[in-house]
């Protein structure tokens, strides 16, 4: 595929000013409220998609679905493994094999309130991305192939340099809940 043709338009039209910024939105999906170890939810990008997720087993979860770690380890790997493709095309390279593994330090005891000697949250992320390409290249091509595909991988810039995150929780009231002192 020549991804340069493919993106043309785009880059074109963002270069023009058109459209670059985007807002990538995820929202809650259907599910079964009566359920606290399972969510669901779906991509404004991909209405059609929802995906299950539940709470670790280290916590109670069933192990039945992946836990929002999974998720958020599985958006690194995908990222990383989609921009190495990207870049590769980009730069004429065949790719024979991508292998990615993402891997997260967690202590279960913080999300647990077992105390404040636990953090809540991950401790480590670790990303390990073995890559096998076709024929010979030259140690300086590859070099700058690896660099490219770690400097544009968006989950990866994202979790290194942590944007700004702002949390906005809230309780509306329930339809038809009228008491007195309810939002």
């Amino acid at each position: 595929m020549d991804i340069r043709e493919h993106q043309r338009a785009l880059r074109e039209r963002y270069q023009a000013g058109d459209g670059a910024l985007q807002t990538i939105t995820v929202r809650s999906g259907v599910s079964d409220l009566a359920d606290p170890l399972h969510c669901a939810q779906t991509p404004d990008s991909v209405p059609t998609t929802t995906w299950r997720s539940g709470a670790h087993p280290a916590v109670g979860g069933e192990g039945d679905v992946p836990c929002s770690v999974d998720l958020l380890l599985a958006a690194l790997a995908a990222c990383q493994e989609t921009t190495l493709r990207l870049v590769a095309a980009n730069h004429g390279i065949e790719l024979t094999a991508v292998d990615v593994v993402a891997e997260a330090d967690w202590d279960p005891r913080g999300t647990l309130g077992m105390g404040r000697d636990y953090p809540i949250g991950l401790t480590g992320i670790h990303c390990t991305t073995t890559v096998r390409l076709a024929g010979d290249i030259d140690e300086e091509r590859a070099t700058r192939f690896l660099r490219s595909a770690e400097r544009y991988c968006v989950v990866l810039a994202t979790l290194r340099e942590a944007p700004s995150v702002e949390a906005t929780l809230t309780i509306a009231q329930a339809e038809g809940d009228n008491r007195p002192g309810r939002p």
